[in-house]
């Protein structure tokens, strides 16, 4: 027998009308360009129907990739919805990616449009991209004339025609949404597409009041940018609650957001790198948060005195959380379950040094390296492997299948998870550097590395880092008769690797150590850098 229940395709579409007919009045207030902005979600709702429209007016077909490099605003808010909507992709560019990087992701999405805004422009002007048809940009045609972009349409002329009358594009709940690219594996970035279904079940999961915990008495701020590893969901869990939504455009410098805060933000989500220099301007100026109850804190380790200050001086919870974009990406959050809230203070704080629990849709498992099963005690680390219907399956354009038999997915993290499933990060899987949430690929700086003449070897590790929580060093040995100066080789690499991505420190060194099987030994490198007393250029007296 056959249930007899209504099909109701999972569009994300689903999310902003169901947030514009039952929560219409709720706020959206936005840093533009030229000041706060207020919008509600029957206006960002609005501004989705009007920008599906003119998408297919400019010939977008279902299926082709329209990308999107901005900042958190209501535009990029109604791009989200507007461009799924008209049953396009929607693929979030980072505008801190390299302009090599930029183009191959481009290219290899096949973006036909990108929306970008106009402080941004210049670096996709600087490339070649014989793909794109043209580009949006977020504002009016002054701001697009000054643009610098050639074949350049002014958002607001766009979306201005249209009566937002024609609906969404009746899509299956299966077909792509939206396009993240990683850098979290060695070789060029890769390509996460998520479905209407996969991002739907994921908000559903993430506003369950052990997650991220929202609900229409909320006003969220997402500071993560939308552009990263799916925005954390914010920006469909938001509205699928009913939550206020405050975004804060470009401006992440503590004062600023300092203000956006006051707009009554009850909820917000960052890296620590955010919230160390908030902290100490907070300290400095004796201002309070008389608004925020609660902080979700991933892409990093939180450290314990970020916890700390948050919820000692100021009364704000802190939810530590661990995820990736090919989970869509919030995979554990660290609420309390009864025998943590049971527990003294100084023990529920042990607790949120760790990364949680996973919600209902995120499945969890510990192996070792030949796939055998871990034990939950919280002391056996071994790789972290994760299923579930917001999980990558495969990567864009990629013939290998990214799980294994049952469908597990090797996140590359090591972890140990305790008895009431509890994650807790214990290392780094594949020697990559994660620096304020972003990864690093040792692999390729090293190989970029090789290209000087003068360098022999290679090995780029993870050093300590009191803010970016790990920065990376580059060690070199020269060939021999070699001279290699530490600038040459930051000349070589510049070209190819955004700033925040260059090593902080180049290394030269007579040898490298190896393994018995002539393998670079990076465990001995980073001791053998610990045993001498290193320490990174900037955290030197």
């Amino acid at each position: 027998m056959q249930g007899l229940m209504q099909d109701w395709p999972l569009r994300i579409g689903r999310i902003i009308d169901h947030a514009a007919r039952y929560h219409g009045g709720r706020p959206v207030v936005s840093r533009e360009p030229g000041g706060i902005a207020r919008t509600t979600w029957s206006g960002v709702h609005e501004g989705a129907r009007k920008l599906a429209q003119a998408l297919r007016r400019l010939g977008v077909r279902p299926g082709e990739v329209v990308g999107a490099m901005a900042w958190n605003t209501a535009r990029h808010v109604e791009i989200w919805y507007g461009v799924p909507g008209a049953g396009a992709v929607l693929h979030s560019l980072n505008p801190r990616l390299s302009a090599e990087q930029l183009t191959y992701v481009i290219g290899h999405a096949e973006d036909r449009w990108i929306f970008v805004d106009e402080d941004v422009a210049p670096a996709l002007a600087a490339l070649e991209l014989p793909g794109v048809r043209g580009f949006i940009v977020l504002g009016d045609r002054a701001a697009c004339q000054r643009s610098g972009l050639a074949n350049a349409l002014a958002y607001e002329e766009l979306v201005g025609g249209e009566d937002g009358d024609a609906g969404w594009e009746p899509v299956d709940e299966r077909a792509a949404c939206g396009i993240c690219y990683t850098s979290g594996t060695t070789g060029q970035p890769k390509g996460v597409v998520y479905s209407h279904r996969s991002n739907v079940l994921h908000a559903m999961a993430m506003i369950q009041p052990d997650m991220l915990g929202l609900s229409c008495r909320d006003t969220m701020m997402p500071v993560v940018p939308l552009f990263h590893a799916n925005g954390w969901s914010c920006g469909y869990s938001a509205p699928m609650a009913g939550s206020a939504m405050v975004l804060p455009g470009r401006n992440l410098d503590p004062a600023s957001l300092y203000e956006m805060l006051e707009q009554g933000v009850t909820v917000s989500a960052a890296v620590p790198t955010v919230w160390l220099p908030l902290l100490k301007h907070l300290a400095e100026t004796g201002q309070k948060l008389p608004h925020l109850e609660r902080v979700v804190i991933g892409g990093s380790s939180c450290p314990r005195a970020v916890i700390e200050a948050f919820q000692i001086d100021y009364g704000v919870q802190v939810i530590h959380a661990w995820g990736m974009t090919e989970t869509s990406p919030l995979g554990t959050l660290c609420s309390f379950k009864p025998e943590v809230a049971a527990l003294p203070d100084e023990l529920r704080i042990e607790t949120q040094l760790k990364v949680g629990h996973p919600p209902f849709t995120v499945d969890l498992a510990l192996a070792d390296d030949d796939g055998a099963r871990l034990p939950w005690d919280g002391e056996t680390a071994g790789r972290l492997m994760v299923r579930g219907p917001g999980v990558v399956r495969r990567y864009l354009k990629d013939e290998a299948i990214a799980v294994d038999g049952e469908g597990w997915f090797d996140t590359g993290d090591a972890a140990n998870i305790d008895a009431l499933g509890y994650v807790r990060i214990t290392d780094r899987l594949k020697d990559l550097i994660k620096s304020g949430g972003e990864w690093i690929s040792s692999i390729e700086l090293e190989n970029a590395a090789l290209a000087h003449r003068g360098v022999f070897e290679a090995a780029a590790v993870a050093m300590p880092h009191a803010k970016w929580g790990e920065r990376p060093v580059l060690v070199v040995v020269p060939r021999e008769g070699a001279t290699v100066e530490p600038s040459e080789v930051m000349d070589v690499l510049r070209p190819h690797f955004a700033s925040w991505q260059l090593p902080d420190d180049v290394l030269v060194v007579d040898e490298i150590p190896h393994t018995a099987t002539g393998k670079i030994s990076k465990l001995t490198l980073r001791q053998k850098l610990r045993d001498q007393g290193y320490t990174l250029p900037d955290s030197r007296g």
